[in-house]
């Protein structure tokens, strides 16, 4: 396969100033966004999926089409996954129908992810595959590690791996996990297999984009993200 990607086109040359500040602020000042009635709904479905299996639980956050989920599903058999994604049209695209131990959910990860902390789940695996990098300096707050949710993200904990054909992404992600956690993330270039995880995977890499892998060993830590009192 070839393609033809466009590598990531920024004015930001290193992490961005204003990182430890929306970390702090994500850390310290409560988020009071109501959740939304629809990721509630899909969370409660999510929730009683789960109950109905036990077995660790795979986190695929972002999973676009679902691809991954299934994948991962399949090299991990002895695990559920769950795919999350905002796209409805995304997640009805046809790649088969999810095997048993994987579940597809139409949620905001905004709300998701809050969701999840508050009912105390505790992914053995917590997967962020390529998400849309905001790469024009003023979206930092866009970016997950610059969103006030970032701290239920790292709270959630498990072993946490991140990819993308951004490292600027990344560097600025294990920055705000250290400042958040404490705990140093490794930061590498690595090849996939051909098929790749994702379809952006095997897309980026068919053109040649060197792609990189955040992962760390995050502790289960709900307290991170703020409550109102």
């Amino acid at each position: 396969m070839h393609a033809n990607s466009r590598t990531i086109a920024t004015q930001q040359r290193g992490p961005h100033e204003d990182l430890a500040r929306r970390v702090s602020r994500a850390l310290n000042a409560p988020w009071r966004k109501p959740v939304a009635a629809h990721t509630q709904a899909a969370f409660d479905n999510a929730q009683a999926w789960l109950r109905e299996r036990d077995r660790p639980l795979i986190l695929d956050s972002g999973c676009g089409v679902g691809l991954s989920t299934r994948r991962l599903a399949a090299q991990f058999p002895e695990h559920v996954v769950i795919g999350v994604d905002r796209s409805a049209e995304r997640l009805a695209r046809e790649y088969g129908a999810p095997p048993d131990n994987a579940l597809l959910v139409r949620a905001d990860l905004v709300d998701f992810w809050r969701l999840a902390l508050r009912a105390g789940w505790q992914p053995a695996r917590h997967y962020l595959l390529y998400p849309n990098p905001y790469p024009k300096a003023s979206h930092l707050k866009m970016r997950w590690h610059g969103h006030p949710v970032f701290p239920a993200l790292a709270g959630l904990g498990g072993e946490f791996e991140a990819r993308s054909n951004w490292r600027l992404y990344l560097e600025e992600l294990a920055l705000a996990l250290a400042q958040a956690t404490g705990r140093e993330a490794r930061l590498e270039s690595f090849t996939p297999p051909e098929e790749g995880l994702t379809p952006f995977e095997r897309k980026y890499h068919a053109s040649g984009q060197t792609l990189w892998r955040l992962t760390v060993t995050l502790a289960h830590r709900p307290h991170l993200l703020p409550t109102p009192p």
